[in-house]
């Protein structure tokens, strides 16, 4: 990892940014539904401030993407971090029950600059390293995802009761402004290069050209099942942690810190793939979808841990195959459209996946909608393997029949 570092400089430079703004980020999030449940006492208050969280990704990320791929992608990451800045003190203000609004606001800006960065950072990733490099590196986004999960969610938590609610605001505006500073600093070679081919080369519509290849379809198609049955996932972590193991929210912050030991972790076979991305990104859906199942009969807490480590490190390896595929596959001055798309379905998906499970917990025993997504992931995963090995097998066969010709 250290080499890797050494070796790609610029990169070094992203990843440090998406750290420090990430761990700040999870610091605030935590801290914001801490204070509205004081102020309001309100679940659905909880409840409302995650969705709108998420919201803005359906009107702000295809906007992101477009801009990525016209404009500069580092000025687009400086500008959204600074202009977060503003918003992230916002919740400073915030005294009394009447005053809750301004919490709604904060948290859709942020979401909507969220919504907008994430397209340009993904798609400027190709313009920074090497190729030989592009797996390794697409390995190590899992392991900062584990970096704030570990360092935001458990350390926010504490933070937030011991320091209060003011200082991890500070803290969140803090981490935006010296990513902002590190970002500042990225020299992006390829990107001038990248945006005088865009202007020779016809842009055309993301969704036809995504209609033009049977791969880019069926990935399209994972970005549809894959986060519907995360949101599952999402929501039973607090339930598995306080009504299943009886332990509260040590037992929330040791799950999702054992998820951030996985995608961690996931960069010991990671750095090493090189071909058949796909095969092995579906198939270790197959296996997350069994351990799923496995954790929804535990009940030893320790044993759990185990297991959700091992769930969080097959999402790494399966993250970096489908990113890496992508950014193998789509052209450099098309990536910020079509990563800006797919984070729209994947953040729609998830959103209302959360409020079916919401909605399915009220009816249905907890550990048996935790089997059924795990159920969903096997299925999906042998399903999404199939396809694609039907198609490769298809275009084996056609470029046979051309040879023979």
């Amino acid at each position: 990892m250290l080499s890797l570092f050494k070796e790609e400089k610029e990169y070094r430079k992203l990843f440090s940014a998406g750290v420090l703004n990430g761990i700040g980020d999870r610091f605030s999030q935590v801290a914001v539904l801490a204070l509205l449940l004081e102020l309001t006492g309100s679940g659905f208050a909880v409840g409302l401030t995650l969705a709108i969280r998420v919201i803005p990704f359906l009107l702000f990320a295809p906007l992101g993407g477009w801009l990525s791929d016209k404009f500069s992608k580092k000025n687009i990451l400086v500008s959204t971090d600074l202009i977060r800045i503003i918003f992230a003190l916002s919740f400073l203000f915030v005294k009394s029950p009447d005053q809750v609004w301004v919490i709604y606001v904060g948290t859709f800006i942020l979401g909507a600059g969220e919504a907008i960065y994430a397209p340009a950072r993904k798609s400027i990733i190709p313009l920074l390293v090497e190729e030989k490099n592009l797996v390794k590196v697409n390995s190590l986004e899992q392991v900062m995802l584990g970096i704030i999960l570990i360092g935001g969610s458990l350390s926010g938590g504490a933070a937030s009761y011991f320091l209060g609610s003011e200082i991890t605001f500070w803290a969140n505006a803090i981490s935006f402004l010296l990513a902002a500073l590190i970002l500042s600093r990225l020299h992006v070679k390829k990107e001038s290069m990248t945006e005088q081919n865009s202007e020779s080369v016809q842009q055309g519509n993301t969704i036809a050209f995504l209609f033009s290849s049977s791969l880019l379809l069926l990935l399209l198609a994972s970005e549809f099942l894959i986060p519907l049955l995360n949101g599952i996932d999402n929501v039973l972590i607090s339930v598995y942690a306080v009504e299943e193991f009886q332990f509260g929210d040590l037992g929330v912050g040791l799950f999702y810190g054992s998820l951030g030991m996985g995608l961690m972790l996931s960069f010991i076979v990671g750095e090493r793939l090189h071909n058949h991305l796909l095969i092995i990104g579906f198939s270790v859906l197959i296996f997350e979808g069994l351990f799923l199942i496995i954790l929804s009969q535990l009940h030893s807490i320790s044993i759990a841990v185990l297991v959700y480590i091992i769930i969080g490190f097959c999402a790494g390896v399966g993250g970096t195959c489908f990113d890496s595929t992508l950014m193998r596959i789509v052209p450099k001055n098309k990536q910020g459209s079509v990563f800006g798309l797919f984070a729209t379905i994947s953040n729609s998906m998830i959103g209302i996946s959360m409020f079916g499970a919401g909605v399915a917990l009220e009816y249905a025993d907890n550990r048996w909608l935790g089997m059924l997504g795990g159920v969903g992931f096997m299925i999906s995963g042998a399903l999404l393997l199939s396809v694609y090995l039907s198609l490769k097998n298809n275009k084996g066969k056609m470029n046979l029949m051309e040879d023979q010709r």
